[in-house]
């Protein structure tokens, strides 16, 4: 019995392009020609590549198919590899499937985790202000991610955000320290409701240095200098006061 290349094809439940690549990576053997330069197939062709494609249906990668070789029919090492690989598939996909509704259902970025959906529909947020969520996302830890979740589901609305929001790169020095002063109690505010703010990002997976230096790089790209003039003298300030105070406790 022989057959065409593209009668194997079809009996195999194939195609003519697998065929072809299986023999180009040299999982399937190179049949013997007839006089007219046509491939003629066997038995043992078809056993062969109904075996290839009864383990890439399976999940199979062709170097893995390879490593086998021709003679292991029950390759029990590389089939527990496999349905291993396969469980944390499917768990990684099953908890991608939570995400997505999530996501759907509180209309939230994809950028984000699914815990700040709900944040960004209670308070809306300046473009840069986004932005800095998603790379703080990158590099703190979950213990870091769910205060910071938190002190955004509380924040207190205060029109000190929007004015840094549309502060301009040249603003003058007064228009400056006259946000700040009306910042300190806000900022104060907040570091008494989330004390947790205040502690380093000990659960940073790469580190608290690669941390916080990823996120004053992000700053620096994301807001304006009067911006950061800003930020900076208001956190600058408040260290004091807390410097001060635990001083007049000692």
């Amino acid at each position: 019995m022989a057959w065409s290349t593209r009668e194997i094809a079809e009996l195999a439940g194939t195609s003519l392009r697998a065929v072809r690549h299986y023999h180009e990576v040299g999982l399937l053997e190179e049949p013997e020609r007839r006089a007219n330069g046509y491939k003629q197939y066997g038995v043992s062709h078809l056993v062969r590549l109904l075996r290839i494609k009864r383990l890439t249906d399976l999940g199979f990668s062709l170097s893995q198919i390879e490593d086998m070789g021709e003679e292991d029919h029950h390759p029990e090492e590389a089939l527990r590899t496999l349905d291993a690989e396969l469980a944390a598939t499917i768990e990684r996909l099953q908890r991608a499937r939570v995400e997505l509704a999530l996501i759907l259902r509180q209309s939230a970025p994809t950028d984000l985790p699914p815990e700040f959906g709900g944040v960004l529909e209670q308070q809306p947020m300046s473009e840069a202000d986004r932005s800095l969520m998603v790379v703080m996302t990158r590099v703190l830890g979950p213990n870091s991610l769910d205060t910071f979740s938190q002190m955004l589901e509380d924040l207190p609305s205060d029109p000190t955000n929007q004015e840094l929001d549309r502060l301009p790169a040249d603003a003058d020095e007064a228009t400056r320290q006259d946000l700040v002063d009306r910042m300190i109690p806000y900022v104060r505010d907040l570091y008494v409701a989330h004390p947790e703010l205040l502690q380093p990002p000990t659960d940073a997976p790469k580190g608290q240095k690669f941390a916080a230096s990823t996120v004053v790089k992000a700053m620096r790209d994301l807001y304006n200098d009067a911006q950061l003039d800003v930020i900076v003298r208001t956190q600058t300030l408040l260290a004091a006061e807390r410097a001060e105070a635990e001083e007049s406790a000692d």
